[in-house]
């Protein structure tokens, strides 16, 4: 009996260049010791600056996306942009998500709807973070909103790093490679998660399993918890090798 095969449908702002190959990265990386098959699909949104104003701007797109989306008969939607999420105010990745999948079922074909700011509040949650230290590329206005918006949702930030990058193309092109070293400077005493990369935008898997190795705290991504939650709404195993404690499986 053939694998059944999985439409991964993303929400992607225009200048994001990573959602669209970590997470396929990931799924690919799962079909060489699982059953199950993926295809991916997107659209695009408008953003070229991670401003508040773009990202609110960005935010109206979304629901046209999900219409495009919906016509390939995708079957989960994941929204590509956390910061857009949490810039909206907290909470919000509750009301973006039911008036996504609203548009989904009034089309006739109900999907479930991840969006990667709840999916790093649910990863987190699912690791049992009371504590977190985490990377942002933000600048620091926008990282704030980001610290403010997980610690509404009761986990404490205690320290985090801001690269001040603005332009969201630029964040793309950073060198994951580079979080190996920059982690060092935060204060890890008391966390219980390291977040790698607090922006699905910001490239990061590559050192997920190696920081974590070197620190000892689990260790996430935006894209990480993204790709978990997409497996659970799918009813699969949450499991992806080499990507850190929360794809591990158990």
């Amino acid at each position: 009996m053939a694998a059944r095969t999985y439409r991964i449908g993303q929400i992607v702002p225009s200048s994001n260049t990573t959602m669209e190959t970590e997470i396929p990265a990931m799924l690919r990386a799962r079909e060489m010791t699982e059953p199950e098959r993926f295809t991916f699909h997107s659209s695009r949104m408008r953003m070229k600056k991670v401003t508040k104003e773009e990202l609110e701007a960005m935010d109206q797109a979304s629901g046209r996306c999900a219409l495009e989306l919906v016509d390939a008969r995708v079957d989960v939607l994941g929204y590509a942009c956390l910061v857009a999420i949490m810039s909206m105010g907290k909470a919000y990745h509750c009301q973006a998500e039911a008036r996504l999948h609203d548009i989904t079922i009034a089309e006739g074909h109900p999907t479930p709807v991840v969006t990667s700011a709840g999916a790093l509040v649910a990863g987190l949650k699912a690791l049992k973070a009371r504590k977190i230290a985490m990377v942002a590329p933000y600048l620091k206005p926008l990282t704030r909103l980001v610290i403010e918006y997980i610690e509404a949702e009761g986990i404490q930030v205690t320290d985090s790093i801001s690269l001040e990058v603005a332009d969201n193309v630029e964040v793309g092109r950073l060198d994951p490679w580079a979080l190996t070293k920059i982690y060092r400077d935060l204060k890890l005493d008391g966390a219980d998660v390291l977040v790698l990369s607090s922006c699905v935008q910001l490239p990061s898997l590559a050192a997920v399993p190696v920081v974590e190795k070197e620190c000892g705290l689990p260790v996430v991504s935006a894209a990480v918890c993204t790709t978990y939650q997409m497996l659970q709404r799918l009813g699969l195993k949450t499991y992806v090798p080499d990507a850190g404690s929360l794809l591990s499986g158990t």
